[in-house]
């Protein structure tokens, strides 16, 4: 297991990219809702990934199934993702893009909280408590009267935030257990495994029409979620965490929202209100201030 050490300039170059990468998924999702039902298309992006991992694992010569007791936490961990991704899923037939990612990425907040509690020498700081007071702030002022959503987008917007706290109850679980002690490759195997055999078989049991339409826009979303998205961009994330800090990666997460929204405004023509951009202002700078490293300590003087 290596140590974790601060990130260097390839590592930040890789997390804009990243964020980039997840900041334009919501806008392939909204695509591919246009011929494939919501929860249908997590299962089979979730499918999609999983295959391409078991080549990848296989290639690398990367055990998978090997007793490491790790089994019980990547349950849970897989249980938590599938259920994270159904809210996306279901929250963007209600709201847009732009509006879901904000939300969703109030997660790094419920992430600070968790690792409070659960994880020794990550106790949060009155910066830190300041910050997630602040994005609920934006939460609330943003999306409490017309901003620029759908009729009904609260239910979207509801079903965005349950994501976030799925997204950072994943996180604690892996940094808190034992699997923060296997290989990214296997952590991603768990989540992917486990979500896909939940996600397609839940498809038609809440009574989803599945697969309506194959357009090439439809196909080309999908596959993005599938090989760009849940399998190369995720195995990228789960590496960068088993090398560097946590705190100074995490950061950068702030640049997704932002790309998200612009992906939205650009390509899916949504509408912009000054109420939302003080959301999104809010819930950046809450974000920010979560993840700023503690300050330095002044070196007690010596009298001499």
């Amino acid at each position: 297991m290596h140590e974790r050490t601060p990130p260097g300039i390839a590592a930040f170059v890789l997390m804009i990219v990243l964020c980039a990468t997840w900041g334009f998924q919501q806008v392939t999702i909204k695509i591919a809702s246009a011929g494939i039902s919501p929860v249908l298309q997590s299962g089979l992006r979730s499918a999609i990934a999983v295959l391409l991992l078991l080549v990848w694992a296989r290639w690398r010569g990367i055990a998978l199934t090997q007793a490491d007791r790790s089994l019980r936490p990547g349950l849970l961990a897989g249980f938590l993702f599938g259920l994270e991704f159904v809210f996306i899923y279901l929250g963007l037939s209600y709201t847009t893009a732009s509006r879901l990612i904000v939300v969703l990425y109030t997660a790094p907040c419920f992430t600070v909280l968790g690792l409070h509690y659960f994880v020794a020498g990550e106790q949060m700081q009155r910066r830190q408590l300041a910050g997630v007071l602040l994005a609920f702030m934006g939460i609330v002022f943003g999306f409490s009267g017309e901003s620029g959503g759908p009729p009904g987008a609260w239910i979207g917007d509801l079903l965005g935030l349950l994501a976030a706290i799925g997204w950072a109850a994943t996180t604690v679980l892996i940094r808190a257990t034992r699997l923060a002690t296997i290989s990214a490759s296997k952590v991603l195997f768990y989540q992917l495994a486990v979500s896909a055999a939940l996600l397609l078989p839940l498809s038609p049991l809440i009574g989803e029409a599945g697969i309506s339409q194959l357009s090439l826009p439809v196909v080309l979303a999908l596959a993005y979620q599938g090989v760009i998205v849940a399998f190369a961009s995720y195995l990228a994330w789960f590496w960068l965490l088993t090398r560097y800090l946590t705190t100074r990666l995490a950061v950068f997460s702030f640049l997704t929202p932002l790309f998200g929204v612009a992906f939205g405004v650009v390509m899916l023509h949504e509408r912009l209100t000054p109420s939302f951009i003080v959301a999104v202002a809010c819930v950046t700078s809450g974000i920010v201030l979560v993840n700023l490293p503690a300050p330095r300590q002044r070196a007690a003087r010596v009298d001499g």
